[in-house]
Order: structure tokens, then sequence, then C-alpha cells
């Protein structure tokens, strides 16, 4: 087994993907920036499944926080310092990412920059530093987590994972033959904490239109083994992904005004 490493891995989607690439045998180094949820979450990784969990405290809204975790990504490869008992990473998840809640003119442009670096800087960046390791090792993988929003054109959240999207599709292109893949999972709204933290009330929505973060990791671990470059688990946002993609764009729009800003 190898080794992944997950950016949000204390709670929601992140924290789930750790508990099922522990299970399945893989060490982690996991992402966030809270050292002490880190510490609480590696302990019981390394007690309940018996994988070794190294943590990196590191705010990917900043340049230092990114470069920490691209250092870490750079063992093993062509820029590796020389870290004999570090494994290199096989996996990189890249799930770092949090709701604006807001209109983009009402937000504050501190938060809405502070969104696009996490959201689409440190994907970019993690990416290259884990592509370029991996590649020369011939081997590897590299998952995003999208969402069905990017199909929406609703506000910035939106385009964050429109970009997602968008640039993993060009990163598996560009891999093909590598012995390295790449896969953006796309789910609609799942059950954590991420709508209480932006303000916004799911309390409505039928159980069967909101996923579990099970079903989410599963789907999209599934999808990394075989190589499939996009998948969208659950089958309501299946029909809606496919649907956004026939609609013209303006019908979707009009649908989403009744959305709140994520």
């Amino acid at each position: 087994m190898g080794t992944a490493l997950v950016t949000g891995a204390t709670s929601g989607i992140g924290e789930e993907f750790c508990w099922q690439l522990a299970a399945a045998g893989h060490d982690l180094v996991l992402v966030a920036r809270r050292e002490d949820a880190l510490a609480a979450l590696a302990a019981s990784l390394a007690n309940v499944a018996g994988v070794r969990a190294e943590v990196i405290a590191a705010d990917l809204s900043t340049e230092a926080g990114c470069a920490r975790v691209a250092a870490r990504l750079d063992v093993g490869g062509p820029a590796d310092t020389e870290k004999p008992d570090v494994r290199p990473v096989d996996l990189l998840v890249n799930n770092a990412g949090f709701g604006l809640g807001s209109a983009f003119l009402d937000n504050s442009l501190e938060n809405e920059i502070n969104g696009l670096n996490v959201m689409v800087r440190a994907v970019m960046t993690l990416a290259h530093h884990a592509g370029i390791s991996m590649r020369s090792r011939g081997r590897g993988a590299i998952l995003n987590v999208g969402s069905v929003a990017s199909r929406t054109g609703a506000g910035t959240y939106s385009a964050h994972k429109a970009w997602v999207v968008a640039f993993t599709e060009g990163l598996a292109a560009e891999l093909a033959g590598s012995g390295i893949t790449a896969t953006v999972v796309c789910p609609g709204p799942v059950d954590t904490p991420f709508f209480d933290r932006v303000g916004v009330d799911m309390s409505g929505m039928p159980s069967w239109l909101m996923a579990s973060p099970d079903q989410v990791v599963t789907a999209a671990l599934d999808a990394v083994r075989v190589g499939r470059v996009q998948v969208t688990p659950t089958v309501p946002y299946k029909v809606a992904m496919g649907a956004m993609k026939l609609a013209p764009r303006w019908v979707t729009a009009r649908a989403m005004r009744a959305v709140p800003h994520m």
C-alpha cells in the first residue's frame, strides 16, 4: 500500500477520505489548519487502523502554507531534498475548500481571494508538485474535489469548481500514458458541516437528495482505481449533471436564482 496526502482532512469529506484510505492500508499525510484537530485524527487513525499518519498544519490560502505541503509532495521526485525515512506520496487528494456564503459584491474581497487561493491556486500548486514527483517515479494519482455547482454558473464558488473540473480534464489528458491519473469528483450537496458554516439551511431538502460522505468518497476512490477522469456520485446528481450539459445556459442560470450562494 502507498501513502496518500489529504487536504482539508479533519472534517466532512476529507475525514471520510482518511478513514477509507486507512482501512485500505494506506499511510496518510493529513493537512488542515488546526494542529490539535490534526493530532487527534492522526492518533485515531493510528490506533484504529494501524497506519502511519503524519500531520502538516498549513493554511492553504497562504503561500507559506502551500509551500509547506508542496515540500512534502516533492519527496521522491527530482526536487527531493534527501529524506530517506519519508515515503513519497502516491495519491494527492485536493479536498480543502469552503463556502463563501454571499454574493460576490456583498462579500469582502479578502474572503473572495482566500477562497480563490484555497480552491484554485492551492489545487494547481499542489498538483504541479505532486505531478512532477509522481512522473519521475512513473506512478501515482491526483484526485480533485469538484462539485455539481461547477455547471451552475452560480457565483464565485461555482466558478472555482468549474476551474477545478476543466483543470483536471486537461491534466488527465496531459498525463495519459505516464502511469499517473487525474480524477475529479463532482458531488451534489453532502451531509457535512459545510452548509452550517456558511449559514445555509438545508433542513428542507429531501434526504434522498443529500449524499453521505461515504457515498462520495467510495465513488471517488473507485474512479481513481480505474483511472476515470470524472465521476458524479449518486443518481439524482448524475441526472442533474447530464441535464445541465444539455440545457441552454440561461435555463440553468434562471433555475439557480432560488438557490442560496455557496
